[in-house]
């Protein structure tokens, strides 16, 4: 099973992925900076523009990564369609925290909020969420060989391999 949203080849999803996830990281860093730390205006900006652009790549790489869902998995393929709908809702959720956290700070670059608290669990919990999805995108590569390209005999190989998953009987060519 082969990506269907790529450049020269290349899958487009996990290339981006690594955007968000540091987004979400250094949200978390700079928010718990600022509540447990330093009341600094420097680390409430940082997780600030962090969670913005959180969100904003997140949605980014959810384009391909449906695309590939829709398009590059088979129908057929109840086990690789189910794990790469449970990656699909779990990264909506985490981000859907992360939005929620994004509208609870809106405005406030200038006049930053006396308790992150809110938007640190939040946050947080979206991160922690996030995990998990991405757990299930390993899953995605690693098991079903969405995004991997196969030289003939993998190919095989991994078709019964699927087959064998699913109990059906062999096909022969």
């Amino acid at each position: 099973m082969y990506s269907k949203a790529k450049i020269s080849g290349h899958p487009i999803h996990p290339m981006l992925v690594a955007f968000p996830i540091t987004f979400y990281v250094l949200t978390v860093v700079s928010f718990g900076m600022y509540q447990f730390f330093s009341a600094d205006a420097f680390w409430y900006q940082m997780g600030f523009f962090s969670n913005m652009a959180a969100v904003v790549t997140a949605l980014v790489a959810a384009v391909p990564g449906f695309i590939d869902w829709a398009f590059g998995v088979p129908k057929e393929n109840i086990s690789a369609k189910r794990d790469g709908l449970i990656h699909m809702v779990l990264n909506l959720v985490g981000v859907a925290l992360f939005l929620g956290s994004a509208i609870w700070i809106m405005g406030t670059w200038n006049a930053p909020l006396q308790s992150v608290g809110l938007p640190l669990v939040l946050t947080g919990l979206g991160t922690g969420i996030s995990m998990a999805a991405g757990s299930y995108g390993w899953v995605m590569i690693s098991r079903h060989k969405v995004g991997v390209e196969m030289d003939p005999d993998q190919a095989r190989i991994q078709e019964r391999r699927e087959r064998e998953a699913r109990r059906e009987p062999p096909m022969y060519h």
